[in-house]
């Protein structure tokens, strides 16, 4: 498996006072032909996120049209998503769309947490709601600790979800632990949880995010971000399983930073789609994606 990457097809410009930094997270729906609206998490002059959307063709790698003022802002202090919000991946229940997203919150000086929301989204794809008005999945028994970024598809008869979940916000070298996680739903409204799916080493892959999954016939395959506690920033990483339960980590994803520009020091939060038989995938460089987003292409065999 090899990503051929086509360049950063987004580079940021500052929207609003929302938006003046990152499009960080992007997540692609299909507009029409080649155009995609893709959400992403910006943020403020303090580091608050956001969403807005660019609409890009991704043949031709051109922006069509950039959202002119921020699509849903981070809430008021007392609120679960009050320092911002990263979104995640977009799936229906019946007729209806939905994104869940992490909701970051600082509460009384202390250490960030997370919980998941979610949107519903409107059918011209211009308005996010936010329901319920609460954590849509929060802090249990299971995850004791903080959440993180969900990937959801409904497959087989019942919904399936990865999310991330912090087992520990401090390991032997420094680094959290901050593991992803599987859930099941028959209705995609009430969860279990299913513990541990992508096995983590502390000092080779510990700190993982944003899972991005495709199932094909040769399997489920997921990317997502993760560090090492060596003190290499985000990599890309990729693992494989034939249930969507137990997963194989591999040691190579296919695509890595590059040796200079804007994605030579760091890449991550990849989200991944097929158009026209073809697999690409969204990705942030150097910062988070500070300065945008690019594109890659999976090379066929």
């Amino acid at each position: 498996m090899k990503w051929k990457k086509l360049g950063k097809i987004y580079n940021f410009q500052p929207i609003d006072k929302y938006l003046q930094t990152h499009a960080s997270n992007p997540l692609a729906v299909h507009l029409k032909d080649d155009t995609y609206r893709v959400f992403f998490s910006g943020r403020n002059a303090t580091n608050k996120s956001s969403v807005g959307y660019v609409d890009i063709d991704i043949i031709k790698q051109e922006v069509m049209n950039t959202c002119k003022e921020v699509v849903f802002s981070y809430g008021k202090a007392n609120s679960f998503y009050s320092h911002g919000i990263s979104i995640g991946n977009i799936y229906k229940i019946k007729d209806t769309s939905y994104i869940q997203f992490m909701a970051w919150q600082i509460r009384d000086n202390g250490h960030w947490r997370g919980d998941i929301g979610r949107f519903k989204v409107s059918d011209d794809l211009q308005k996010l709601e936010l329901t319920p008005n609460a954590p849509y999945l929060e802090c249990d028994d299971e995850d004791k600790i903080s959440l993180s970024y969900s990937w959801v598809m409904y497959n087989e008869g019942i919904y399936k979800m990865w999310y991330g979940s912090t087992i520990d916000w401090s390991s032997e070298n420094t680094e959290m632990i901050h593991v992803i996680k599987y859930a099941t739903s028959q209705d995609g409204e009430k969860w279990e949880r299913h513990g541990l799916a992508i096995p983590y080493e502390i000092g080779v892959a510990q700190a993982f995010s944003r899972p991005t999954v495709l199932k094909n016939e040769k399997g489920y395959h997921m990317w997502f971000s993760y560090r090492s506690g060596n003190g290499t920033k985000y990599r890309i990483g990729y693992a494989h399983s034939s249930d969507g339960i137990k997963w194989d980590r591999k040691e190579n994803s296919g695509i890595d930073v590059s040796k200079s520009g804007w994605d030579s020091e760091m890449i991550c939060y990849p989200f991944v789609f097929n158009h026209k038989g073809r697999e690409y995938m969204l990705y942030n460089g150097n910062d988070y994606g500070k300065n945008g987003f690019g594109l890659a292409i999976l090379k066929e065999d």
